[in-house]
């Protein structure tokens, strides 16, 4: 689940995230595993808090993806 202004496309963030798995839906829900906010997040980072959702910033979703390609060139 993506929400607030991102400094990539959103295409991309949704490309980026499928390709390691994951699957991005539209909205917020008790099955949802993870948020990844920009700025300006508004009513659906507020949902995301308060069903206690684990929420990642644009800078930490690019740190983990940064981690995994390094352990893949290691492992490769």
């Amino acid at each position: 689940m993506l929400t607030g202004a991102l400094g990539m496309p959103r295409a991309k963030a949704k490309n980026m995230l499928e390709s390691l798995g994951a699957r991005v839906s539209g909205s917020v829900s008790s099955k949802t595993s993870v948020v990844l906010t920009g700025a300006a997040a508004g009513s659906k980072l507020r949902k995301a808090e308060s069903l206690g959702i684990k929420i990642i910033s644009e800078a930490e979703f690019l740190e983990l993806t940064l981690q995994l390609q390094e352990d893949e060139a290691i492992d490769g």
